[in-house]
């Protein structure tokens, strides 16, 4: 194996990253080394690396990409659960394994939780990114085996690579207790979280699915996934209380997923909420800024929640990579846009443009 790789590294916030040659690490005793085959590049990438939001970017200069996807070709020497050869996903979520929440068997409520190759929760974050300071644009990185998810032959490194995505939108749906015949709104269902939620909803047994947003191409793609289970409203064409309420016999959805963006409208999130049952679940899963004006005696008296949930667990990774493997979910319906790792920047003005959830941008290191 070589002893040097090429990275992609961020030297200062809101710059260009540069292509680096560094050594190939060495993983640690309980580690291993993993060959990134492919690394989604996601919507958010570009507020993040501009250092302007809360996060806590690594210390600069970082090698940075969050959801890789590869091949195990070395093991630490105590490391167990994983073989070389082995096709993974590593899923970046890093705890610390000491706070309150860590000991109480919470990990992903870890009070300085972090996600390898993109940010810390907190400043103290920062020791869990030097364990792991390599990023998913590089040709290797390291992980700890308990956060590998082993992949069916059938499910491609590209279509991993979107994993982070996919199962924040499978963690929210299983908040929202969905399963076979619920009934459920999806806010923001064109975008990135919500065309996957829409995947994973129709493979949990979701019988109506209604979901709204703005790219009038994307709604019809979606609808056309399943006519007799899916309903997509343009935002602004019709009341969404209303409408929910016309596809649910007048009672209202079991759950809203709740996939906004920083920049969208509260009133929407709002609207959504009021289309729910009596008993029913919001669960929020995107960047909303936006305070909400929430009535505490309406969620009384309808008895309803609303709850948000953050990332996902690599358990409900493997579940995702046991349902692609069987045909329960269909990942062939992205389609890759695939990048060398030298044009990683062209991958990240791509996403800027928001070209829809069914568009799958990918870095290739080894490319």
């Amino acid at each position: 194996m070589a002893t040097l790789m090429r990275a992609a590294r961020l030297h200062e916030a809101g710059k260009p990253m540069r292509i680096d040659q560094i050594e190939v690490p060495e993983p640690r005793p309980d580690d291993v080394l993993v060959r990134v085959e492919a690394c989604g590049v996601i919507p958010n990438m570009n507020a993040i690396f501009s250092g302007a939001l809360w996060n806590h970017l690594p210390p600069l200069p970082a090698s940075v990409g969050l959801d890789a996807s590869g091949v195990v070709v070395a093991l630490g020497a105590r490391a167990r659960g994983a073989k070389v050869g082995d096709r993974v996903y590593v899923n970046p979520f890093l705890s610390c394994r000491t706070c309150h929440y860590c000991v109480a068997g919470k990990p992903m409520l870890c009070s300085e939780w972090a996600l390898q190759g993109y940010f810390g929760y907190v400043p103290a974050s920062q020791r869990l990114l030097a364990d792991y300071p390599y990023g998913g644009f590089a040709e290797y990185i390291t992980a700890a085996p308990e956060r590998l998810v082993k992949l069916p032959d059938s499910v491609t490194h590209e279509q991993a690579a979107r994993f982070g995505y996919l199962g924040t939108s499978f963690s929210g749906l299983r908040a929202g207790r969905v399963g076979v015949g619920s009934w459920v709104i999806i806010n923001g269902i064109t975008g990135t979280l919500g065309v996957g939620a829409t995947l994973l909803a129709l493979g949990m047994g979701a019988t109506r699915i209604m979901g709204f947003g703005r790219n009038v191409d994307v709604l019809a793609r979606l609808r056309a996934l399943a006519p007799d289970r899916i309903s997509t409203l343009v935002l602004g064409d019709a009341d969404i209380p209303e409408w929910v309420r016309a596809r649910t016999e007048g009672v209202g959805a079991d759950m809203l997923l709740d996939c906004s963006g920083r920049a969208a409208s509260a009133e929407h999130t709002l609207a959504a909420i009021d289309g729910l049952k009596h008993g029913g679940v919001a669960v929020n899963i995107g960047a909303l800024t936006e305070k909400l004006q929430l009535s505490p005696f309406q969620f009384m008296n309808r008895c309803t929640e609303f709850r948000g949930s953050n990332w996902f667990t690599t358990q409900e990774g493997q579940i995702m990579a046991e349902m692609a493997g069987a045909g329960i979910i269909d990942l062939g319906a992205w389609e890759t846009r695939a990048f060398p790792l030298d044009q990683v920047q062209q991958a990240l003005d791509l996403v800027k443009t928001r070209p829809g959830g069914f568009t799958n941008i990918v870095v290739r290191p080894q490319l």
